[in-house]
């Protein structure tokens, strides 16, 4: 396994700016695909690629959360558009994708609210704990 260099770091990263695809880039590095990829995973680098209608993935996430509210409109959009007549199989798939996703968000989202209220409550005991200790001394 070839240790990375400087020079390959800097390669690594300019690749990824220029957008190449992971094959392109362990090609230009004389590495594997999958040693590429957990190297630019380590690095917080992320490869997003161009495939017909625009970008697969981004690491950019949005400064506030969709609420529920605003996923369940998503949601409604998306069952209006699958009762129609005549879909396509790929249109039918990635309205599927987006129900499935939609799930998993408001699983998720649920899962946060909770952690959050613990937190908080956690924050409020460390607090009295730490006025009750001084009241004792």
């Amino acid at each position: 396994m070839p240790i990375w260099k400087k020079d390959d770091l800097e390669k690594l990263s300019k690749l990824v700016k220029e957008k190449q695809s992971w094959q392109v880039i362990a090609t230009e590095l004389k590495r594997s695909v999958e040693a590429v990829r957990m190297k630019a995973r380590r690095l917080g680098l992320s490869v997003v690629v161009e495939r017909g209608r625009g970008p697969t993935t981004t690491n950019d996430l949005p400064e506030e959360l969709p609420s529920v509210e605003e996923a369940l409109k998503v949601l409604a959009r998306v069952l209006k558009v699958l009762d129609q007549p005549g879909l396509e199989t790929s249109e039918v798939q990635r309205l599927q994708a987006m129900v499935s996703t939609i799930r998993t968000y408001e699983s998720m989202l649920a899962s946060y609210m909770r952690y959050r209220e613990i937190e908080k409550r956690l924050v409020e005991l460390e607090a009295k704990y730490v006025r009750l200790a001084g009241e004792k001394a």
